[in-house]
């Protein structure tokens, strides 16, 4: 096994340059842990992003890998399979679907979703063909292709990357009198946006901002578009983050007064548990069904392993009571990071919900203090990754106990201490 410095020299010498990594290098994982090459062990607090809501190579999902994986991988969708249909009715039945397409990276799922949207607006609500445009939020992140950096405003994302695909009205998030003046153009097809901002540093919206949205959204005959892709499946402490404070532990349906459900439902990530690349968009049939044979698909979308893992994973959630415990120990944290900020001034700000949280450094203290501090807690037996400057973002993995959460905590507080 290459060492922590080979490995990260190997990546520099052969590798885009297209991350820039925090100086560790990860190669075994179980659960909330992590170790590196020469078997230091970490807390994860980042989760790959939210993807391993299930922790590090939970033993269900592995199985259900190593089961499919010696029986049938891949297909294509130009056969049936027998895993997909019983997937496509299990994932439906979770979420309170009519339909679903499968796809594999929650890029893809999103562009899928975009394409459904369109389509939907041509034939459905009659807009003028070419000319359907969709609603996204400022500082938003839904991936990297070229369509989606289209409508980015981070210039790192567009800087020498266009030109540009066209259709989208950018406006601010959270801005409920911005939507309202963006749907007064009838070719408007859709909203796109993310319940709570993770990239943009965990930014959560008033508590009535998503169900006054999609009401605006269906007074002017256009559909809304969740992006659950970060905050979905458990991780803000209810099954998807458009349930707001609902505590339900299986599909919203079941909790209808704390669900905005959306017209488009994109997921990702934990969708697998982490352990294969899986993604969804899930709409009624009256949505869906625009979308007809050879007008959108993927090799990969839809094959037997990915389904068995996705069921594995769900099954997961549900049975671990995963998102009572993601609200349980968000509680906690936030708690404990409010007391932090009284004490040491060199926090501005804390927010989250669930086990997706962030802080927020005084910028004052410098333009690299969250940086350093994410090198500190490396050094500390913790991992979280900054974002946007001066914000930190901690998302563990859902499997968390609340004694595990407890050292965590005080090796956040330690490390924050040792910058003040």
């Amino acid at each position: 096994m290459p060492s922590t410095k080979d490995s990260i020299s190997l990546e520099d010498n052969f590798g885009a340059h297209n991350y820039h990594p925090l100086p560790v290098v990860l190669s075994k994982g179980d659960g909330v842990f992590v170790w590196d090459p020469e078997g230091n062990q970490f807390y994860d607090f980042l989760s790959a992003y939210s993807a391993v809501n299930q922790g590090h190579c939970h033993p269900k999902i592995i199985a259900a890998l190593k089961a499919q994986a010696e029986t049938l991988t891949l297909t294509s969708r130009a056969f049936y399979n027998d895993v997909l249909g019983p997937y496509e009715k299990f994932v439906t039945g979770y979420f309170g679907f009519d339909k679903v397409l499968p796809m594999n990276t929650g890029a893809e799922a999103v562009e899928t979703a975009i394409k459904i949207c369109r389509k939907w607006a041509y034939e459905k609500k009659g807009v003028p063909e070419n000319e359907a445009k969709i609603i996204v939020c400022t500082n938003n992140f839904h991936g990297r292709t070229t369509t989606i950096i289209s409508f980015s405003n981070d210039p790192d994302a567009q800087n020498n990357f266009g030109p540009f695909t066209p259709g989208f009205i950018k406006i601010e998030y959270n801005n409920l009198e911005q939507l309202s003046m963006a749907l007064e153009d009838k070719s408007v097809a859709g909203m796109l946006v993310e319940p709570i901002q993770g990239e943009a540093g965990v930014m959560v919206p008033d508590s009535n901002y998503l169900q006054k949205a999609r009401d605006l959204c269906h007074q002017n005959n256009a559909l809304f578009i969740a992006d659950e892709i970060q905050t979905g499946i458990a991780r803000t402490g209810s099954l998807l983050a458009v349930c707001g404070d609902c505590s339900c532990e299986g599909h919203c349906e079941r909790q209808p007064d704390h669900y905005v459900k959306p017209d488009l439902l994109i997921l990702g990530k934990a969708l697998s548990g982490g352990v294969y690349p899986v993604s969804a968009v899930l709409a009624d049939a009256d949505i869906m069904n625009v979308i007809k044979p050879g007008q959108h698909g993927s090799t990969f979308g839809g094959n037997p392993l990915a389904c068995s893992v996705a069921i594995a994973a769900l099954e997961v959630v549900q049975d671990e009571h995963l998102t009572s415990n993601a609200r349980h120990l968000g509680e906690i944290f936030r708690e404990k990071m409010h007391n932090l900020k009284e004490e040491t001034g060199l926090i501005t700000e804390v927010r989250g919900r669930g086990l997706l949280n962030a802080i927020e450094m005084d910028e004052s203290a410098g333009s690299h203090t969250a940086w350093d501090i994410c090198v500190r807690l490396k050094e500390n037996g913790l991992l979280a990754k900054p974002t946007h400057g001066n914000i930190i973002r901690f998302a563990p993995p859902l499997v968390m106990t609340e004694e595990q959460l407890h050292e965590c905590i005080e090796i956040i507080s330690k490390t924050v201490r040792e910058f003040v």
